[in-house]
């Protein structure tokens, strides 16, 4: 596992009367590789759970293990410096967080703070800009100059520059417009799938991300009220509703067509495209169609 989490609780102003726990009992494993989707209402907990993944906090209850680095409730904490290093956070509007006059400044500029050289932090920066889809030519553009797609693309690359093992994002598409969205999940699940780093996605948009996830993390009032795979949740929405979140439209869209063809044991399709195809070839027209194109075929053979 690359994170897990043992039957962990946090308490914000833990020894004074205004005392509020935001987790509470949480046990979650997160597999190395993956893409994981973490979803809850407003106060749920979802950011203190964020950041107990490179021990910006460090729980009042349980044990959390993140890259074979535990850190224990009442125990001492072990050296964060390489495990933050190694988890990447990045907050909502990273991109309010650049500050240099160009964009390869503001890349390097963490792993030179780590001691890397001159020459290795900018190639570092190189080798991230490409990872979010970015041309190199933008390495001397003023950030503040980028359209907001690219932006937020730069701003989640100085993260990258650090190389790290773990990417952990909240709400990474925050104002950005419907294709530069899409653009940007795409650009993280080929991060996931190519370079095997593992990526953690808080939303709000489920819709976007429910297709690419491996698997969901849904909180209710600081616990754990799901884990699990797309799939199951595609067959219990109610689930959703339970959390207090709205069911996206891909499950509902998916929902209507499988009670239509009685597909409840199909893996779930959930995106307009390949919900598409599936009815194009389950309606009568469809079908019609693809037995004119078996025919063809036969003729032809």
């Amino acid at each position: 596992m690359a994170i897990q989490l043992d039957q962990v609780s946090y308490t914000y102003a833990d020894k004074s009367l205004w005392r509020q726990t935001a987790l509470h009992d949480i046990t979650l494993g997160i597999p190395k590789g993956s893409l994981t989707g973490i979803a809850g209402a407003t106060g749920s907990g979802k950011s203190t759970l964020l950041q107990l993944f490179n021990g910006i906090l460090k729980p009042t209850q349980g044990a959390v293990n993140v890259l074979d680095v535990v850190i224990r409730a009442g125990e001492k904490s072990p050296k964060l410096l390489p495990l933050r290093r190694r988890v990447g956070l990045v907050f909502q509007f990273p991109e309010q967080q650049m500050f240099e006059d160009t964009v390869e400044k503001d890349l390097i500029f963490g792993p030179l703070n780590f001691g890397m050289s001159l020459e290795e932090a900018k190639e570092r920066a190189r080798n991230a800009l490409l990872d979010m889809g970015l041309d190199l030519a933008l390495l001397d553009r003023n950030p503040f100059r980028l359209s907001g797609g690219q932006m937020r693309k730069a701003a989640i690359a100085s993260v990258l520059a650090m190389d790290p093992d773990i990417v952990v994002l909240d709400e990474p598409t925050a104002t950005l417009d419907p294709v530069s969205r899409a653009e940007l999940i795409a650009q993280l699940e080929r991060l996931c799938r190519e370079r095997g780093r593992t990526i953690i996605i808080v939303t709000h948009r489920m819709d976007e991300l429910l297709p690419y996830a491996d698997r969901w993390v849904l909180l209710k009032e600081g616990r754990i009220a799901f884990q699990g795979s797309g799939g199951e949740l595609a067959a219990d929405p109610a689930i959703l509703e339970g959390c207090g979140l709205t069911v996206p439209h891909s499950l509902r869209y998916w929902r209507a067509v499988a009670d239509r063809f009685g597909l409840h044991g199909e893996k779930p399709r959930l995106t307009a495209e390949s919900l598409a195809k599936l009815i194009a070839g389950l309606s009568p027209a469809g079908a019609e169609r693809s037995g004119e194109h078996e025919e063809k075929r036969d003729a032809h053979e």
